[in-house]
């Protein structure tokens, strides 16, 4: 849904961006718990195409039993924001700026638009008997030939603060993967309350997040909770991303392959 007029959402917190930071993991924006994982999803081109059109069309959340309401989206030519970008030793390179988008015009190939920096959306769970509405704000894209995906970052009235990225990349050998990088705290005091059980909440979607883009390789499977989400090892996903992040900053040969078998 579009919006006729369209308004300028912020986010509930100030470190726009920072999922991209390499030292994520080691310094994480103060008060922030971060956590990073991957998985593979895949090979060969046909995969990546499916895995990053999926992730660019909400289907990471919709598969993993999230209602996605698109509440907003930046007209096309409108400009979009650009958050701080880092080089690998942590260094910020590039200041937040606001830059022009020629190509807002983009949709996959059954006529699903693209997201795009500057969406706004509702997104809906169920958690412990309760449907949560959690409002967020898509704050940057990557568009590259082997690398796609996106970041949103949360609104006032979202459970947490922080910010959540989705990153499908296609290796040299063909592998393809997804990474999810997130920092978060509890939002106000209510949810401090309940930090505990949103915890388990954030485990358990992230789990089916993990497993999402799989879903064609298990028949009969609508949902990442029915293709067996609860059997995804999460330590064994924070040790990939890990090592992913050593290879890029020292090359493949210095790290272990702990990649898991799908």
């Amino acid at each position: 849904m579009r919006r006729s007029t369209h308004r300028e959402t912020r986010t509930s917190y100030g470190e726009v961006g920072a999922t991209q930071a390499p030292d994520l993991m080691q310094y994480p924006p103060a008060g922030f718990t971060p956590a990073e994982y991957r998985t593979r999803v895949g090979h060969g081109d046909a995969r990546f195409e499916a895995a990053w059109i999926a992730t660019m069309t909400w289907q990471i959340q919709e598969r993993s039993g999230i209602s996605v309401r698109v509440d907003d989206v930046p007209p096309a030519g409108e400009s979009d924001y650009r958050p701080v970008t880092f080089d690998e030793s942590g260094e910020p390179v590039d200041a937040a700026h606001w830059d022009a988008r020629p190509d807002e015009s983009r949709y996959a190939p059954d006529g699903t638009a693209f997201l795009t920096a500057g969406t706004t959306a509702t997104l809906t769970m169920e958690a412990y008997g309760r449907r949560v509405e959690a409002p967020v704000r898509v704050v940057y894209v990557i568009d590259e030939p082997k690398r796609k995906g996106f970041a949103y970052g949360t609104l006032d009235g979202h459970p947490v603060s922080g910010e959540e990225s989705w990153v499908v990349d296609q290796t040299e050998d063909g592998s393809v993967w997804l990474t999810i990088r997130v920092f978060s705290k509890p939002s106000s005091a209510k949810w401090r309350l309940v930090a505990p059980m949103m915890k388990r909440m954030q485990t358990q979607y992230t789990k089916r997040y993990l497993r999402a883009l799989s879903l064609n390789e298990t028949p009969g499977a609508d949902t990442a909770e029915e293709a067996g989400a609860d059997e995804v090892d999460l330590d064994a996903a924070a040790s990939a991303a890990a090592d992913d992040e050593e290879s890029r900053r020292h090359g493949p040969d210095e790290v272990r392959d702990v990649r898991p078998e799908h």
